[in-house]
């Protein structure tokens, strides 16, 4: 193994987990998110020669994991309704809901640029400016995104959607 591989497998192994967690925040599933990450570190390790800074990976792979994630929900066949095993319009228990799961079901029906912003901005712990410049954007962009963000958060949370 090159020093290059080395180096690459250890940023692999000390920072995947965490950002598998920000993807699953952006997604909502596991599995996608997953597919979002291998994605990020495969385009880490195609540029890794040119990264000249290495204490500034976490902001580039989380930039490419965001661009991933929203260039992903542009394509048509991840809008297309797929088969599932169970209905999906089942009723919600009457049971006290884990409150994490409501809130995860509801950022999942928030649109995926407002999505990324809530992320970044209050999962990430991350400054407006940061999050603008992680998403290439103006922090005006920033804020209007997260208001709005927080806004269709609060609407999906009064009116919570069925479990699938």
């Amino acid at each position: 193994m090159s020093d290059r591989d080395v180096a690459f497998a250890e940023y692999f192994a000390a920072r995947s987990g965490a950002m598998r967690g920000t993807a699953y925040l952006l997604c909502g599933d596991w599995h996608r998110a997953e597919d979002l990450v291998q994605t990020a570190f495969t385009k880490l390790y195609t540029h890794w020669h040119r990264v000249a800074r290495h204490e500034s990976l976490d902001p580039y792979v989380r930039q490419v994991l965001i661009r991933t994630f929203i260039d992903d929900g542009r394509r048509g066949w991840r809008r297309r309704e797929r088969p599932q095993e169970t209905p999906i319009e089942q009723p919600a228990t009457q049971s006290s809901p884990d409150d994490r799961l409501v809130l995860l079901r509801a950022l999942a029906g928030v649109p995926p640029r407002q999505r990324a912003v809530l992320v970044l901005r209050y999962w990430e712990d991350m400054s407006v400016e940061e999050t603008a410049v992680a998403l290439s954007c103006s922090t005006g962009t920033v804020k209007s995104q997260a208001a709005r963000g927080l806004d269709a958060l609060r609407t999906l949370m009064s009116h919570p959607v069925p479990a699938e």
